[in-house]
């Protein structure tokens, strides 16, 4: 028998002679005050039929009361308390016994009176506190031990049903991770032939964009144990606990190795060291340092595989990206057309779709949604038909649900002037305009003049007909022309600019800006990258961050920018100006309907004359 068990058998041996000793002293008390059961009226009986062997009256000395001592002829002895002394020795004398023995005798003291009771209370409040302070020693106890464990979920092989059937849309991504799969399959196929498996594999990519469940599904078709585990929560408030958890995480994957072990969002924990307010003595870089050593240091960890992801892997430490630990860097990137369409007949089949819905004319329009997006989309439509009370999800339920998500949800009774909506019925003519003219940048999908839930007073919505790898130079300028469109607009009609463009400006100031600084598409400023924001999210290094050109190269650049934006003003009102009628036609339109389809906007170009 170990040592805890013999400890709670001592404890449960107090708590029994506990539970004794107060039964012991409730019974003498008891014994000691019910008298037997023995009455006045019996005692009276017993005299006149004879049975009174004895009798002794201890009589106290203050006060004439006392008990009796009563001997019957049968042997027994009987115990009665009397409240009048005198009494009861003028009752015995009636009854003709004489022979009693009288004696006096100290009265108690109420203190013991009151022994047996506080004896008792006593006892209670002993044992009250005895099962008090275990329970608290036990669930003290309890958390100070599990502080340090980790708070990884496992599930296991049956329990993980995650196929890569159900991963859609990240073709190259699985078969990437198939080598993986098939090792902990048959890990003696490659070990014969000197090969390592990648001990660790790093799943970047934006948000949403399936990166958890690429790894379930690894683990599930490998059918394998799985541990998952945030980053955060490997970090607490107390130096220590952070490396404990990491050894006690590693403790558990060798016991169930072959496994993977999957850290989500690990930026948390792994970030650059040296780069916080703490020093070395951070927390969190203790916590990394256990997991570098966990991962390939002095530890043998043979079968377990770690995964992680992250979507900030510019920031994260070196050494857990060096080969040994993280030795493959997986990009799981936004879906492209035909990844969209697979996304949406996952996501549609417990669906009930109607025969008008067209998902490949979904995925073409949705071009930058990630699958959690899509996913997102497709239940928002659901939720609109289901209010309406309708069976069926319909085209024009994913249409308005494309709208929620893209540009908020509509506010159609919010009270607006006529004035503001003839300005606003402007402004977003001319920004549909130049989508429409703009070789790459259109064609326009909706524009409307009702509010949505962004605090936009309208959109225009564009139609992206193809997915892009990269962005070039007369595209980034043809987006800051039609950024301005807006407030080329207002100028045009109303002789008089309002703050409605704040948020165009602000967009084609930051893309002009990022032309010359990062890109290097500036003819004045040249190949020269001068923006690198790669340190600027550590407190530590912006503190002492300092801007690596020279008080005359921002000038340039500041000026540079003002000269993009200038000319692609300048080519904005240009270009509205040609189409005033167009301008003029699609504000009426838009303040008789409040929104516009792109048949209807481009209908309004055929009826141009010539």
């Amino acid at each position: 028998m170990n040592t805890n068990h013999r400890g709670n058998f001592r404890g449960f041996g107090v708590y029994v002679a506990l539970i004794l000793i107060i039964v012991l002293i409730w019974y003498w008390l008891s014994g000691n005050n019910a008298a037997s059961g023995y009455t006045k009226s019996r005692f009276v009986e017993d005299l006149r039929n004879g049975n009174v062997t004895s009798v002794t009256v201890m009589q106290n000395r203050e006060i004439p009361t006392g008990s009796l001592k009563v001997t019957l002829k049968n042997g027994s002895q009987q115990s009665l308390y009397i409240s009048d002394v005198n009494e009861i020795q003028t009752l015995m004398e009636k009854n003709g016994y004489s022979d009693y023995a009288l004696i006096d005798v100290q009265r108690e003291s109420w203190l013991m009176t009151l022994l047996p009771y506080l004896l008792i209370f006593g006892a209670l409040f002993i044992l009250f506190v005895i099962l008090n302070n275990n329970a608290a020693a036990n669930n003290s106890g309890g958390k100070m031990m599990n502080f340090g464990k980790n708070r990884a979920r496992l599930a296991t092989e049956a329990e993980n049903t995650t196929r890569f059937d159900n991963v859609a849309g990240l073709k190259e991504e699985k078969e990437e991770l198939e080598e993986v799969v098939d090792f902990l399959k048959e890990p003696g196929k490659y070990t014969k032939l000197g090969a390592r498996i990648p001990k660790g594999l790093l799943l970047v990519g934006p948000p949403g964009t399936g990166k958890t469940l690429l790894a379930k599904a690894v683990a599930g078709e490998a059918r394998v144990p799985f541990f998952s585990i945030s980053g955060s929560d490997f970090v607490e408030m107390f130096v220590g606990v952070g490396a404990s958890r990491v050894r006690d995480l590693f403790e558990d994957a060798k016991r169930n190795a072959p496994c993977i072990v999957f850290i989500d969002e690990i930026d948390a924990v792994a970030r650059r060291r040296g780069t916080g307010m703490g020093g070395g003595h951070d927390e969190r870089e203790q916590t990394l340092n256990q997991m570098l050593v966990e991962m390939d240091g002095f530890g043998v960890n043979e079968g377990i595989i770690v995964m992680a992801a992250t979507n900030r892997v510019d920031i994260l430490d070196p050494a857990i990206m060096r080969p040994g630990r993280f030795d493959r860097k997986i990009v799981v990137g936004r879906p492209d057309v035909r990844g969209r369409e697979e996304i949406l007949n996952v996501h549609a089949k417990n669906k009930p779709i109607g025969e008008d819905v067209d998902l490949k004319q979904v995925a073409q329009t949705t071009a930058g949604f990630t699958g959690a997006d899509l996913e997102n989309l497709l239940n928002e439509a659901a939720i609109l038909t289901a209010r309406e009370g309708r069976a069926f999800i319909t085209q024009p339920d994913i249409q308005r649900a494309f709208i929620k998500v893209g540009i908020g949800a509509e506010k159609r009774s919010r009270i607006i002037s006529e004035k503001e909506k003839r300005i606003t019925a402007f402004h977003e003519a001319g920004h549909a305009i130049l989508f429409h003219v703009l070789p790459d940048v259109g064609p326009v999908h909706t524009i409307s003049i009702i509010p949505t839930g962004t605090g936009a007073a309208g959109y225009t919505m564009p139609l992206p007909e193809r997915d892009e790898m990269f962005n070039s130079k007369g595209r980034m300028l043809q987006e800051i022309v039609v950024d301005l469109g807006g407030r080329v607009a207002e100028e045009l009609v109303f002789d008089d600019i309002t703050t409605g463009a704040s948020q165009d400006i602000k967009q084609a100031t930051g893309l002009a800006r990022d032309m010359v600084t990062r890109y290097g598409m500036s003819e004045n400023i040249g190949l020269i990258c001068y923006k690198d924001d790669d340190d600027e999210v550590f407190i530590g290094r912006d503190l002492a961050h300092a801007r690596g050109y020279s008080e005359g190269v921002a000038t340039a650049i500041d000026a540079e920018v003002k000269r993009i934006i200038d000319r692609a003003y300048e080519e904005a009102k240009r270009l509205i100006g040609e189409h005033r009628d167009v301008l003029e036609r699609c504000a009426q339109l838009l303040l008789e309907k409040e929104k516009i389809t792109r048949e209807e906007f481009e209908s309004l170009f055929e009826a141009q004359p010539a």
